[in-house]
């Protein structure tokens, strides 16, 4: 978890850590005068990490009830509801950026060719993983979505050795060879491999990992401005296509259906805000932490809205799976507590 990807990017360290002091509150000077400032800045920050969980719950929770979602939205099939969700984030995006001013930045990320390049990349993985999980939920199939967003930290983990040529701790090692049997139990109870899952969880953390080499570069808003703009063409195709095909839902559902697709734009952006929010006021562990939200919602939502089946051995399953996330998240609040230490120490050090 020390990476966090979300679904629009991951938190670089420099982002999730903005506007939070690096060292604890500053003083200014030496002395008894220096020492009065103290209380009122640790209240600030308590306030600020306040503000930063509620803004994170507000983000994951959001994304975790987007299934209810798209289920209102049928009789949409995925792939036209992934189409609308592109061209109206887009509008929404230009709204935005016309109200911050920000068409300089948006221009700037067109112009440096190796942010444009991985924000390219991200927007056709983030157009997968916004596909793969549409049809996941409606298709009947939300448990195995859900899945997919509780792997995904280990996968996180995994492209880490394969791609940044990372060295694991012994409890990530752990955590990751009891994901791969979870893997394995699950495909016996499915029959077949959980390619909804895999799909979500490797569409995800390959974003987040391209996310991560231009985090520092390029704002959220931006960085979805420009995702979205490279798949628009093929969105507004698609939408043409299903309307000349007779197939398109958008204003053949009545004006319910017709707006609900069109707040897909601020369905899609206005958790991206929250997270934002969230990322700039809390460290990237408790960030790690809130991401398990989102998938539990989908979780339970899947059980008790969308009545879907559980077998014995998918339980099995998925304990697993909670089990390998269980030795992560303890292994990220060890290696935490070491850096936390360690800080302390070396103020300590320093002091006169």
């Amino acid at each position: 978890m020390d990476n966090v990807p979300t679904p629009h990017g991951s938190a670089s360290p420099t982002q999730a850590t903005a506007g939070q002091p690096a060292g604890g509150p500053k003083v200014s000077g030496a002395g008894s005068k220096a020492a009065g400032p103290k209380v009122p800045a640790l209240k600030a920050v308590d306030k600020d990490t306040t503000a930063g969980i509620l803004f994170g719950v507000g983000a994951y929770g959001l994304w975790g009830l987007l299934p209810v979602y798209f289920v209102a939205l049928m009789p949409a099939g995925p792939v036209e509801i992934v189409a609308n969700r592109v061209v109206w984030s887009l509008v929404f995006c230009i709204l935005l950026i016309t109200a911050t001013r920000s068409w300089r930045a948006l221009a700037n990320a067109f112009r440096n060719r190796s942010v444009f390049g991985a924000l390219a990349i991200a927007s056709a993985l983030i157009g997968a993983n916004w596909l793969i999980f549409t049809y996941g939920v409606t298709t009947g199939q939300a448990v195995e979505a859900s899945l997919g967003y509780f792997i995904n930290p280990l996968v996180s983990v995994l492209l880490g050795v394969l791609v940044l040529k990372e060295k694991l701790r012994p409890l990530q090692w752990a955590a990751v060879g009891i994901g791969f049997v979870a893997v394995g139990v699950l495909t016996v109870s499915y029959g077949k491999l959980p390619w909804i899952a895999l799909g979500l969880a490797f569409s995800f953390g390959f974003y987040g990992f391209v996310k991560k080499r231009v985090g520092s570069k390029v704002d959220a808003v931006t960085s979805l401005s420009v995702e979205t703009i490279v798949l628009a063409p093929l969105a507004a195709g698609t939408m043409v296509f299903l309307a000349l095909a007779g197939s398109a839902t958008l204003a053949s559902q009545g004006p319910g259906h017709f707006w609900l697709l069109v707040a897909s734009g601020v369905i899609t952006a206005v958790p991206l805000l929250f997270f934002g929010a969230s990322a700039r006021r809390l460290p990237l562990t408790t960030i790690g932490l809130l991401q398990y939200l989102a998938p539990v919602l989908q979780f339970i939502m899947a059980l008790l809205v969308f009545h879907e089946t559980m077998t014995p051995d998918r339980w099995i399953g998925f304990g697993v799976v909670w089990l390998a996330l269980l030795v992560l998240t303890v292994d990220t609040l060890r290696a935490a507590g070491r850096k936390s230490l360690a800080r302390k120490q070396a103020r300590l050090n320093a002091a006169p």
